[in-house]
């Protein structure tokens, strides 16, 4: 929507943006109308019955019921009508459908990082197919943030400690602003991103490369490696023992604790039984577990979590993903040897977690990994 070729709004690039935008603009239109009719209303009768004005006021009016019902029937309508079609709205945006496909998203001062479920990682970009439901399940590292898509009027807070979701399908291709909609510190105005959406062939084949120069892992896979270097092996094995209970086949299970409550071991489960073990500890064991909270980069543990989801099951080791290592576009490095390096994409698992995204001189866009001092 435009007015003198001035945008008054963002492009309606989603499933929700119009039924949104419907939703919105009535609201307007209502809110406007309703204040106009008050205000003359107002206006009219101030200026008829001043004081000097010869206006009857012999027989005033102290009741109107037909009156009374109008301005009163009449705008419970409207509102009922408009609390229907935004109740639809709200629910259609916070359930997702089953056949979405899932990305990961961590925010943190002062850039986004994503993350599919093949490997493939980005930073302030997100590749998404055209007509294919995406879930961004979000969590941030450090502040509050916000995920904001002005074109898909989409917005949900990121916060520490929490995995919060939304999702949209995307109807247009092209590149959209991601923006943090949440002040999170001096360079939050500079912690955007953009998504790009992909005919669904160009992005099978987009997510197939991979985007690095080495074979990514997936989630589960990086799990695993992470699995092992902590040694969880050592005491959560294929059967409970006195140390540990097994972690095989444990997600979407109920889980029974010491003081006789339950919870179905979801990914928020996982997580905190990492984070935080002696919040609920499991019925039959004690205080043993190591509390990692503060040791464990956000982004190890989704990959944990990823991998726990599928222990003892055969998808627990993977196949790597087919990236043709050949065939992934070139950078050239500071010592002029190209290295297969496709823009927007991090190294798998060498991902500095330091990096920080802005240097204010000669720098790379905010946002960006600083690589320079690995390629040194």
């Amino acid at each position: 929507m435009s007015f003198f070729n001035f945008p008054l709004a963002p492009p309606s690039a989603s499933n929700i943006a119009q039924q949104y935008d419907f939703v919105f603009y009535a609201l307007v239109a209502l809110s406007v109308f309703f204040t106009l009719v008050v205000c003359a209303g107002a206006i009219f009768f101030a200026v008829r019955y001043k004081a000097g004005t010869k206006a009857d006021r012999s027989r005033p009016m102290y009741e109107n019921l037909p009156l009374e019902m109008t301005w009163t029937i009449i705008p419970l309508i409207l509102g009922l009508i408009m609390f229907y079609f935004g109740t639809a709205l709200f629910v259609k945006i916070k359930t997702p459908p089953k056949d979405c496909e899932e990305i990961y998203v961590i925010g943190k001062q002062w850039m986004w990082h994503m993350q599919h479920a093949n490997g493939v990682r980005e930073n302030n970009t997100l590749h998404v197919p055209l007509g294919r439901p995406i879930k961004l399940t979000m969590i941030s590292q450090d502040v509050l943030h916000a995920f904001y898509i002005p074109a898909f009027r989409v917005q949900m807070g990121v916060v520490p400690g929490r995995y919060t979701q939304l999702w949209f399908t995307a109807t247009q291709t092209g590149e959209y602003h991601i923006f943090c909609n949440m002040y999170c510190g001096t360079q939050h105005s500079e912690m955007g991103g953009k998504v790009v959406v992909m005919d669904p062939k160009d992005y099978a084949a987009w997510l197939a490369n991979g985007g690095q120069s080495t074979t990514p892992m997936s989630m589960e896979q990086t799990g695993a490696k992470i699995y092992a270097k902590m040694h969880c092996d050592n005491c959560h094995g294929a059967e409970d023992t006195l140390h540990a209970p097994s972690l095989y086949g444990i997600y979407r299970k109920r889980r029974v604790f010491a003081d006789g409550t339950s919870l179905i071991a979801d990914d928020e489960y996982l997580r905190d039984s990492i984070v935080k073990p002696y919040d609920h500890i499991t019925a039959g064991y004690g205080q043993t577990m190591p509390v990692y909270q503060s040791q464990v980069s956000e982004e190890d543990l989704l990959n944990l979590v990823a991998y726990i989801k599928v222990i003892g099951s055969p998808s627990a080791n993977p196949p790597t993903s087919n990236v043709n290592r050949h065939s992934a576009p070139t950078a050239v490095s500071s010592t002029n040897e190209a290295t297969s390096l496709a823009a927007n994409a991090v190294q798998a698992n060498t991902a500095d977690p330091d990096a920080t995204p802005t240097r204010r001189v000669g720098a790379p866009a905010v946002g960006a990994i600083a690589a320079e001092g690995r390629n040194r």
